[in-house]
């Protein structure tokens, strides 16, 4: 260990003791795209011993100018995130165990992928997950390193149950529809993902070898050459109905949403209610009469009337060729079922 690590063993606030708790360490990132492909790979370099990865999209060219773990491969056989991922980071690193779940974290499964481990790592991108994960982190007291960018600016802070502000502090409700800058309507440098997921793998560090994480929000424009510190001091909310009287919504599925778009892809993600596995060969021979049928391991996509349909074995499809949450439910139900 200590030929492989000896930098970061030099370190004085890591040292030989830091290294071997990095070593006996658990930390699940949710989200493998910008930030979660960044914040993995110096993860997993660094010697934590065990690293899961969940995410439900899978690669495409468009990734491959940010997302620093995927290849042009990849890309061809659209691969999802979290096996390209787990592959590539266990080359890199053979000690360090690397599990890459494909699946949409919801209210049904948080507990199952994330109370095993440590921390989590926000690499997400969108409001709906992060409050799930705020309420997973007040239900059970674990700490959970937010982050976040678009265009050339990107932020970061790392919420503490009890301790820091929570989400529904600083962001009460999500933002309307079309409020938010996102990749598809701002695009994307990968500087600035760089520069936050580096953040938020130091705050990750810094929890799991016992010293204290930045108490303070990161916000930074590398394009404007503008970066602060702010203080959320007295930002905690009396009031807030999450941290304060506990309503956690979206933890319980009150706020769970059966369709959602996806940033910077002209596609919707639709998610069928209840608990279902998709037989994809089976699906696969019913369209092929329909359109163009491609299917590999893990998923099988359909190209009909001027969409593409992602395919996955939980059920879940993600539809290109619309932004529209209700056409992209009646997509599914029409070639798709239920």
């Amino acid at each position: 260990m200590n030929q492989r690590y000896s930098r970061q063993i030099l370190f004085p606030p890591i040292g030989t003791e830091g290294q071997k708790r990095l070593g006996g360490s658990r930390v699940v990132i949710v989200g493998c795209g910008a930030l979660g492909s960044v914040a993995a790979e110096q993860l997993v370099r660094a010697g934590i011993g065990y690293v899961r990865l969940i995410d439900r999209d899978f690669v495409e060219e468009s990734n491959l100018q940010r997302q620093c773990l995927f290849t042009e491969q990849h890309a061809r056989l659209a691969l999802p995130k979290a096996v390209a991922a787990e592959s590539v980071l266990t080359s890199m690193n053979s000690r360090v165990r690397v599990d890459g779940v494909v699946e949409d974290l919801t209210h049904r499964n948080v507990e199952a992928l994330c109370g095993d481990c440590d921390l989590i790592l926000d690499g997400t991108d969108n409001f709906e997950t992060r409050y799930l994960l705020n309420d997973y982190s007040l239900r059970t007291g674990r700490t959970w390193v937010y982050g976040a960018c678009v265009g050339s600016y990107g932020t970061a802070f790392t919420f503490r149950p009890r301790i820091t502000p929570c989400l529904r502090c600083l962001f009460p409700q999500p933002p309307a529809p079309g409020s938010a800058e996102t990749c598809d309507t701002s695009g994307i440098l990968a500087p600035v993902v760089h520069l936050v997921a580096s953040y938020q793998a130091a705050q990750v560090l810094k929890i799991l070898v016992g010293a204290e994480p930045a108490s303070t929000m990161l916000k930074v424009d590398v394009w404007e050459n503008r970066m602060k510190l702010v203080s959320l001091e007295g930002a905690r909310d009396p009031d807030c109905p999450c941290c304060g009287a506990l309503e956690l919504r979206f933890l319980e599925g009150r706020e769970r949403r059966h369709s959602v778009r996806l940033c910077g892809r002209n596609a919707v993600q639709v998610q069928p209610g209840g608990d279902s596995r998709m037989d994809l060969p089976q699906v696969a021979r019913r369209l092929r009469p329909s359109g163009s049928v491609s299917l590999n391991d893990y998923m099988m996509k359909v190209e009909v009337n001027g969409y593409e349909l992602a395919l996955f074995r939980d059920g879940r499809a993600i539809i290109r060729g619309t932004e529209d949450e209700t056409e992209a439910r009646a997509i599914y139900a029409r070639y798709v079922g239920c």
